[in-house]
C-alpha cells in the first residue's frame, strides 16, 4: 500500500478521526439521540444485534395484482386465431401456472379473478376493481373476437396500472390500436409466455416508486415532498444530520470488517491508508442510521459540500457503492432525479446503475462517463463483483473511491428519470475502454461507451444519466407507458 502526497488522504495531517469533528459538528448527546432512536450505537458484539440497522431494499410486502383471462367459454376455437388447435384449458393452465412463479419470485400478491366469459361479464369484473382496488390489473386475452372486452377495462378501470398480456395468435395490428396506446396501460403482444414475468416486475418496479422514500441530507431544510409523477417521497433533512449521524458510528465493529473485505477483495490499493479506508466504511454505517431514522430506501446528500467545509473526513463513496450493490439507493449530489433512476433500474432490472458525468469524446465521437462512486455487481445484484482498485477521491485526493473495472465490450443502456419532464431519457451502447486517472483528469471510475443510434455525442441528454449492464430500452419504454412517462431517445 503508497500512502499519498501531504495534503491527500496520506497526510498526518488529514488522517482525523470521527471524535476530531464532534466538537465542530456540534454533536453533544449523539449518545441520548441514538438510545432515543432506538438504532443502538457501536457497543460491544454481546450489546448489540449490528452496527448498521436493518434497511429492507424494498418497501412493504408488495403491490397486489389482479389477474383475468378473457376467452369464450368454448373447449376450443373453430374457423379463427388463436385457432382449433389452441388448448384453451391447457393453455390457460400454463398462464397461471407461470403467473403463480413468477409472484413468487418478483414478489406481488397475485389475486385471480374469475374469467370473462362474456361481454356481459365484464362489469362485475369492473365493481371487484372499485369494491376491492388491488395495486394493479393483468389481463390475458385468448381471442382476437375479444378485444371490444379489453378497452372497455381500460376505460372504467378507474386509473389502475394494466398491463396486458396478448399471446401470439390473439392480435392483429388493428386490435392494439387503443389499449397499447393508452396512459397507463402496457400491451405485450409477444409468442413469449415467460414475458409474464415481465410483466409483474413492471407493476412491481411502479409500486416500488410509489412506496419508497429517499433522504435527502442538503442545506437547512427539513420537508417531506411528493415527487410527480411517480409517488416517490422525498425527504428532506439538513445535511448536518449526516454528520451526527456519522459521530454515532465511530470505530464500529461493521466498519471494521468492512474495511477488511474491500481491502482483500481490491485488485490494488494505490493512494488510499488503512484510515482512509475505515473513515469509509464509517460511512456505509451512517448512511444506514440516517436511513433507518427517516424509514428510507435510499440516501443521497451534498457529500461535496461536507468534504470541502472538512465537516466529514472523506466523501462517502464506498458507502454509496455498497448501498447499490445491496439494492438500494446511494446517489452522489442530492440528486434527485438520479435517486428515482436507481429505483428503477434495481426494482425493475435487478441491477444497479453507474451514475456519471458525461463527457462527449469530439475525436472518437463516442461518450465518456466518469464519477468516484459506481457499484460493483453491476450484472445483477446476486451475480460476482466486477474488480475494483482502491483510490483516493480525484477531487479531494482524500478517502476512497472504488475505480471499477467495466468489461469490454459489454452492452450498456442509458436512462435518466426527469422529473421536470415527466419523462425518461433511453439510450444504449458498448463499452469501449476503462480510462484510469491519471494520466486522464476526471473522477476514478470512467468509462468510455460507443453509442447507438446517436450520429454526434454532443446530443446526449441530460446529465448524471445512469449506465447499466445490459440492453434494457425494450422494457424501460414499456414501463414508461404504464407508469405515464414519456420515453425520449436520449
Amino acid at each position: 500500500m503508497r500512502q499519498g502526497e501531504c495534503g491527500g488522504s496520506g497526510c498526518p495531517r488529514m488522517m482525523l478521526r470521527r471524535r476530531d469533528f464532534l466538537g465542530a459538528a456540534g454533536v453533544a448527546g449523539a449518545s441520548a439521540l441514538v438510545a432515543a432512536m432506538g438504532l443502538g450505537g457501536c457497543g460491544s458484539a454481546s450489546e448489540r444485534t449490528g452496527d448498521a440497522p436493518r434497511v429492507s431494499p424494498l418497501p412493504g410486502p408488495g403491490p397486489t395484482v389482479r389477474a383475468v383471462f378473457i376467452r369464450p367459454k368454448a373447449d376450443k376455437f373453430w374457423m379463427g386465431w388463436p385457432g382449433a388447435s389452441y388448448d384453451i384449458a391447457g393453455h390457460q393452465a400454463m398462464y397461471t401456472e407461470t403467473l403463480r412463479r413468477a409472484a413468487g419470485e418478483v414478489g406481488v400478491a397475485l389475486e385471480f379473478a374469475e374469467p370473462i366469459l362474456s361481454p356481459a361479464e365484464v362489469p362485475a369484473f369492473l365493481d371487484g376493481l372499485k369494491t376491492r382496488p388491488p395495486q394493479g390489473i393483468l389481463v390475458v386475452i385468448m381471442h382476437f373476437d375479444r378485444w371490444g372486452d379489453v378497452n372497455r377495462i381500460v376505460d372504467e378501470r378507474g386509473g389502475l396500472p394494466m398491463v396486458v398480456f396478448s399471446p401470439m395468435g390473439t392480435s392483429f395490428t388493428g386490435h392494439l390500436q387503443k389499449a397499447s396506446r393508452a396512459p397507463g396501460v402496457f400491451v405485450g403482444a409477444t409468442q413469449d409466455v415467460d414475458w409474464l414475468t415481465t410483466g409483474l416486475k413492471m407493476h412491481r418496479a411502479l409500486w416500488v416508486l410509489k412506496n419508497s422514500r429517499i433522504v435527502i441530507a442538503q442545506g437547512d431544510k427539513t420537508e417531506n415532498q411528493i415527487l410527480a409523477p411517480v409517488g416517490t417521497t422525498i425527504v428532506r433533512v439538513p445535511r448536518e444530520r449526516f454528520v451526527e449521524e456519522l459521530a454515532k458510528v465511530q470505530e464500529c465493529d461493521e466498519a471494521r470488517e468492512i474495511a477488511a473485505f474491500y481491502t482483500k477483495e481490491a485488485r490494488k490499493i494505490v493512494e488510499p491508508s488503512a484510515a482512509d479506508i475505515l473513515n469509509s466504511a464509517e460511512n456505509y454505517v451512517a448512511c444506514k442510521h440516517l436511513m433507518a431514522a427517516e424509514k428510507c430506501q435510499g440516501i443521497s446528500m451534498d457529500c461535496l459540500g461536507l468534504v470541502s467545509t472538512r465537516k466529514i473526513p472523506c466523501p462517502p463513496c464506498i458507502g454509496f457503492s455498497r448501498l447499490l450493490d445491496e439494492g438500494m439507493v446511494g446517489a452522489c449530489e442530492s440528486d434527485v432525479n438520479a435517486a428515482i433512476s436507481f429505483l428503477v433500474t434495481a426494482s425493475l432490472l435487478g441491477r444497479p446503475g453507474f451514475m456519471q458525468d458525461p463527457a462527449p469524446n469530439t475525436v472518437n465521437n463516442t461518450l465518456m462517463g466518469a464519477h468516484c462512486t459506481c457499484a460493483t455487481r453491476l450484472d445483477g445484484f446476486d451475480k460476482p463483483r466486477e474488480p475494483i482498485i482502491l483510490r483516493s477521491h480525484s477531487e479531494s485526493a482524500i478517502g476512497v473511491s472504488p475505480q471499477v473495472l467495466w468489461r469490454l465490450g459489454q452492452k450498456v443502456t442509458l436512462m435518466k428519470f426527469d422529473g421536470a419532464g415527466k419523462s425518461m431519457f433511453i439510450g444504449t451502447g458498448k463499452v469501449v475502454a476503462n480510462i484510469d486517472t491519471p494520466p486522464s483528469g476526471g473522477c476514478r471510475t470512467s468509462v468510455e461507451l460507443a453509442l447507438d443510434d446517436i450520429p454526434d455525442s454532443r446530443d446526449v441528454k441530460g446529465f448524471h444519466q445512469l449506465f447499466v449492464y445490459g440492453d434494457h430500452a425494450v422494457i424501460l419504454k414499456g414501463f414508461c407507458q404504464l407508469a405515464g412517462i414519456e420515453a425520449v431517445h436520449i
